[in-house]
């Protein structure tokens, strides 16, 4: 058996202005009433992040290679959209997603009151667990000003 790992990684920045009838989404759930992420998707960094550790787990590129933002077809895509389409390039490459887990770094919005339902959304679109873990930057940096929110993956791949 093959045991591999993969690292993914994202972030977004706050928008400055609000864009109508954007919402901010983390891990596939909406947070109404949130300042929004700047993103030529949903920028679900949550998302992202997941697809990004899978990809690399198989060796299969990064998120940009397969979904870049230069392509009009992705612009306000649903990232939970995304993620399942990588989960099926991974099995359809003979991959067997074992786990990923997350950490999530932002100052706000408080993400414990969602934090089961992104990760149902989240581990159905990918076909195994995903665990998603709050984190704060302490008023340190970037994060820590609440000018973005990152996110850091580590995602299990196996194949006989």
């Amino acid at each position: 058996m093959i045991i591999r790992v993969g690292q993914g990684f994202d972030i977004h920045r706050f928008e400055e202005s609000p864009t109508p009838g954007r919402v901010l989404v983390l891990g596939g759930q909406q947070f109404p009433g949130e300042r929004t992420l700047a993103g030529h998707s949903d920028a679900d960094v949550i998302a992202h992040a997941v697809a990004d550790a899978l990809l690399g787990a198989a060796g299969m590129g990064d998120i940009g290679q397969h979904f870049p933002d230069t392509d009009a077809k992705w612009r306000n895509a649903d990232s939970i959209e995304i993620l399942r389409a990588v989960a099926g390039m991974l099995t359809n490459a003979g991959w067997t997603i074992g786990n990923v887990d997350c950490s999530v770094v932002c100052e706000s919005p408080k993400l414990a009151p969602k934090r089961d339902a992104m990760q149902v959304s989240l581990s159905n679109a990918a076909g195994a667990p995903v665990t998603v873990k709050g984190r704060r930057a302490e008023g340190l940096g970037a994060l820590g000003r609440s000018e973005g929110i990152a996110c850091f993956a580590s995602a299990v791949v196996t194949r006989d």
